[in-house]
Protein backbone atom coordinates (compact mmCIF):
# COMPACT_ATOMS: atom_id res chain seq x y z
CA UNK A 1 0.00 0.00 0.00
CA UNK A 2 1.25 3.46 -0.90
CA UNK A 3 1.10 6.11 1.81
CA UNK A 4 1.71 9.83 1.79
CA UNK A 5 1.35 10.28 -1.97
CA UNK A 6 1.13 13.43 -4.03
CA UNK A 7 -1.92 13.11 -6.26
CA UNK A 8 -2.65 15.48 -9.14
CA UNK A 9 -6.37 15.76 -9.90
CA UNK A 10 -7.26 17.16 -13.31
CA UNK A 11 -10.82 18.42 -13.27
CA UNK A 12 -10.50 19.29 -9.60
CA UNK A 13 -13.68 21.33 -9.31
CA UNK A 14 -15.99 18.77 -10.95
CA UNK A 15 -18.31 16.30 -9.25
CA UNK A 16 -15.78 13.47 -9.25
CA UNK A 17 -12.59 15.52 -8.97
CA UNK A 18 -13.73 17.44 -5.91
CA UNK A 19 -14.64 14.23 -4.12
CA UNK A 20 -11.36 12.58 -5.05
CA UNK A 21 -9.62 15.54 -3.41
CA UNK A 22 -11.73 15.21 -0.26
CA UNK A 23 -11.01 11.47 -0.03
CA UNK A 24 -7.31 11.98 -0.73
CA UNK A 25 -6.95 14.52 2.04
CA UNK A 26 -8.93 12.36 4.48
CA UNK A 27 -6.28 9.69 3.93
CA UNK A 28 -3.40 12.10 4.42
CA UNK A 29 -2.24 12.49 0.82
CA UNK A 30 -1.09 15.75 -0.70
CA UNK A 31 -3.10 17.05 -3.66
CA UNK A 32 -2.41 19.18 -6.69
CA UNK A 33 -5.81 20.58 -7.70
CA UNK A 34 -5.65 21.21 -11.45
CA UNK A 35 -8.45 23.22 -13.02
CA UNK A 36 -9.12 26.53 -14.73
CA UNK A 37 -10.14 28.23 -11.49
CA UNK A 38 -8.66 26.25 -8.63
CA UNK A 39 -9.04 27.38 -5.03
CA UNK A 40 -8.54 25.76 -1.65
CA UNK A 41 -8.06 26.77 1.97
CA UNK A 42 -6.53 23.37 2.77
CA UNK A 43 -2.72 23.62 3.19
CA UNK A 44 -2.47 20.07 1.86
CA UNK A 45 -4.06 21.09 -1.45
CA UNK A 46 -2.04 23.13 -3.94
CA UNK A 47 -4.28 24.88 -6.49
CA UNK A 48 -2.77 24.91 -9.98
CA UNK A 49 -4.43 26.85 -12.81
CA UNK A 50 -4.50 24.64 -15.89
CA UNK A 51 -6.26 24.82 -19.24
CA UNK A 52 -6.84 21.18 -20.22
CA UNK A 53 -7.07 22.29 -23.86
CA UNK A 54 -3.48 23.53 -23.73
CA UNK A 55 -0.78 20.80 -23.79
CA UNK A 56 1.88 23.27 -22.66
CA UNK A 57 -0.24 24.27 -19.67
CA UNK A 58 -0.56 20.61 -18.73
CA UNK A 59 3.17 20.08 -19.22
CA UNK A 60 4.03 22.93 -16.87
CA UNK A 61 1.60 21.63 -14.26
CA UNK A 62 2.89 18.06 -14.26
CA UNK A 63 6.60 18.48 -14.91
CA UNK A 64 8.55 18.94 -11.72
CA UNK A 65 5.60 18.37 -9.41
CA UNK A 66 6.85 15.01 -8.11
CA UNK A 67 3.31 13.69 -8.40
CA UNK A 68 2.92 9.97 -7.77
CA UNK A 69 -0.33 9.75 -9.70
CA UNK A 70 -2.66 11.75 -11.89
CA UNK A 71 -6.42 11.28 -11.67
CA UNK A 72 -8.06 12.44 -14.90
CA UNK A 73 -11.71 13.33 -14.27
CA UNK A 74 -12.48 15.80 -17.06
CA UNK A 75 -15.84 15.58 -18.80
CA UNK A 76 -17.64 17.75 -21.32
CA UNK A 77 -21.31 18.57 -21.86
CA UNK A 78 -22.20 18.30 -24.66
CA UNK A 79 -19.77 15.52 -25.57
CA UNK A 80 -16.50 16.64 -27.11
CA UNK A 81 -14.68 13.48 -28.16
CA UNK A 82 -11.78 15.33 -29.76
CA UNK A 83 -11.08 17.24 -26.54
CA UNK A 84 -11.42 14.17 -24.33
CA UNK A 85 -9.15 12.02 -26.48
CA UNK A 86 -6.61 14.81 -26.95
CA UNK A 87 -6.39 15.63 -23.26
CA UNK A 88 -6.09 11.96 -22.32
CA UNK A 89 -3.31 11.40 -24.84
CA UNK A 90 -1.44 14.49 -23.64
CA UNK A 91 -1.61 13.40 -19.99
CA UNK A 92 -0.38 9.90 -20.89
CA UNK A 93 2.43 11.34 -23.00
CA UNK A 94 3.55 13.60 -20.15
CA UNK A 95 3.18 11.04 -17.38
CA UNK A 96 4.97 8.14 -19.09
CA UNK A 97 8.57 9.47 -19.01
CA UNK A 98 8.05 10.80 -15.47
CA UNK A 99 6.89 7.43 -14.16
CA UNK A 100 3.57 8.89 -13.00
CA UNK A 101 0.60 6.52 -12.86
CA UNK A 102 -2.58 7.75 -14.55
CA UNK A 103 -6.03 6.79 -13.33
CA UNK A 104 -8.69 7.78 -15.85
CA UNK A 105 -12.24 8.09 -14.58
CA UNK A 106 -13.95 7.25 -17.83
CA UNK A 107 -17.41 6.20 -18.90
CA UNK A 108 -19.71 3.22 -18.45
CA UNK A 109 -20.14 2.98 -22.21
CA UNK A 110 -16.76 1.29 -22.51
CA UNK A 111 -18.03 -1.73 -20.53
CA UNK A 112 -19.71 -4.91 -21.76
CA UNK A 113 -23.43 -5.36 -21.15
CA UNK A 114 -24.31 -7.85 -18.39
CA UNK A 115 -25.94 -10.94 -19.88
CA UNK A 116 -24.95 -9.85 -23.39
CA UNK A 117 -21.20 -9.35 -23.27
CA UNK A 118 -20.92 -8.96 -27.02
CA UNK A 119 -22.97 -5.78 -26.72
CA UNK A 120 -21.08 -2.69 -25.52
CA UNK A 121 -22.96 -0.61 -22.98
CA UNK A 122 -22.49 2.37 -25.31
CA UNK A 123 -24.75 0.63 -27.84
CA UNK A 124 -27.28 -0.68 -25.33
CA UNK A 125 -30.38 1.53 -25.06
CA UNK A 126 -31.27 -0.15 -21.77
CA UNK A 127 -28.39 1.78 -20.18
CA UNK A 128 -27.57 4.56 -22.63
CA UNK A 129 -30.51 6.55 -24.00
CA UNK A 130 -30.06 8.02 -27.47
CA UNK A 131 -29.37 11.51 -26.11
CA UNK A 132 -26.30 10.19 -24.23
CA UNK A 133 -24.90 8.07 -27.06
CA UNK A 134 -22.28 10.67 -28.03
CA UNK A 135 -21.06 10.90 -24.42
CA UNK A 136 -20.74 7.12 -24.25
CA UNK A 137 -18.88 6.98 -27.57
CA UNK A 138 -16.40 9.58 -26.32
CA UNK A 139 -15.66 7.40 -23.30
CA UNK A 140 -15.05 4.40 -25.54
CA UNK A 141 -12.63 6.45 -27.64
CA UNK A 142 -10.89 7.54 -24.45
CA UNK A 143 -10.32 3.91 -23.44
CA UNK A 144 -8.95 3.11 -26.91
CA UNK A 145 -6.54 6.03 -26.50
CA UNK A 146 -5.23 4.51 -23.27
CA UNK A 147 -4.86 1.08 -24.81
CA UNK A 148 -3.00 2.49 -27.79
CA UNK A 149 -0.37 4.24 -25.68
CA UNK A 150 2.91 2.33 -25.86
CA UNK A 151 4.50 3.15 -22.51
CA UNK A 152 2.17 4.87 -20.03
CA UNK A 153 1.16 3.24 -16.74
CA UNK A 154 -2.61 3.69 -16.73
CA UNK A 155 -5.85 2.25 -15.36
CA UNK A 156 -9.31 3.10 -16.71
CA UNK A 157 -12.12 3.18 -14.15
CA UNK A 158 -15.61 2.93 -15.64
CA UNK A 159 -18.36 4.06 -13.28
CA UNK A 160 -21.71 2.25 -13.36
CA UNK A 161 -24.60 3.47 -15.51
CA UNK A 162 -25.64 6.08 -12.94
CA UNK A 163 -23.16 8.24 -11.03
CA UNK A 164 -24.45 11.06 -8.87
CA UNK A 165 -23.74 12.87 -5.59
CA UNK A 166 -24.72 10.92 -2.51
CA UNK A 167 -23.32 9.53 0.71
CA UNK A 168 -19.95 8.00 1.46
CA UNK A 169 -20.50 4.46 2.74
CA UNK A 170 -16.97 3.24 2.02
CA UNK A 171 -18.44 0.08 0.46
CA UNK A 172 -18.67 -0.93 -3.18
CA UNK A 173 -18.38 -3.90 -5.50
CA UNK A 174 -15.48 -4.10 -7.92
CA UNK A 175 -15.47 -5.70 -11.36
CA UNK A 176 -13.45 -5.61 -14.55
CA UNK A 177 -14.90 -4.85 -17.99
CA UNK A 178 -18.59 -5.78 -17.54
CA UNK A 179 -21.22 -3.42 -16.12
CA UNK A 180 -22.21 -4.28 -12.55
CA UNK A 181 -25.90 -4.33 -11.62
CA UNK A 182 -27.84 -5.28 -8.50
CA UNK A 183 -30.59 -7.89 -8.23
CA UNK A 184 -33.07 -5.38 -9.58
CA UNK A 185 -30.92 -4.48 -12.56
CA UNK A 186 -29.85 -1.11 -11.16
CA UNK A 187 -26.30 0.07 -11.84
CA UNK A 188 -25.39 2.96 -9.53
CA UNK A 189 -22.81 4.46 -7.20
CA UNK A 190 -22.40 7.73 -5.36
CA UNK A 191 -19.59 10.04 -6.43
CA UNK A 192 -18.33 9.81 -2.85
CA UNK A 193 -17.95 6.01 -3.00
CA UNK A 194 -16.44 6.23 -6.48
CA UNK A 195 -13.76 8.43 -4.92
CA UNK A 196 -13.17 5.74 -2.29
CA UNK A 197 -12.59 3.24 -5.13
CA UNK A 198 -10.20 5.66 -6.85
CA UNK A 199 -8.05 6.01 -3.74
CA UNK A 200 -8.17 2.28 -3.01
CA UNK A 201 -6.81 1.61 -6.51
CA UNK A 202 -4.08 4.23 -6.18
CA UNK A 203 -2.98 2.93 -2.79
CA UNK A 204 -3.20 -0.77 -3.69
CA UNK A 205 -3.13 -1.15 -7.50
CA UNK A 206 -4.80 -4.22 -8.92
CA UNK A 207 -3.60 -6.18 -11.98
CA UNK A 208 -6.37 -5.05 -14.35
CA UNK A 209 -6.16 -2.09 -16.71
CA UNK A 210 -9.94 -1.69 -17.02
CA UNK A 211 -12.06 -1.82 -13.87
CA UNK A 212 -15.53 -0.85 -12.77
CA UNK A 213 -17.33 -0.40 -9.48
CA UNK A 214 -20.91 -0.17 -8.26
CA UNK A 215 -22.75 0.33 -5.00
CA UNK A 216 -22.75 -2.77 -2.81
Amino acid sequence: MKADMTIAVLGATGMVGSRVITESRARGHRVLALSRRPASQDPGVTPVAVDANDPESLREALTGTAADAVVLTVRTTPADQEFLVGTTRTVLDLAAPLGIRVLVVGGAGALRSPGAEGLPVADNPAYVPAEYRAVAAAGVAQLHTCRAHPTADWVYLSPPALLEPGNRTGRYRRGTDTLLTDAGGRSWISAEDLAVAVLDELESPGPERHITVASS
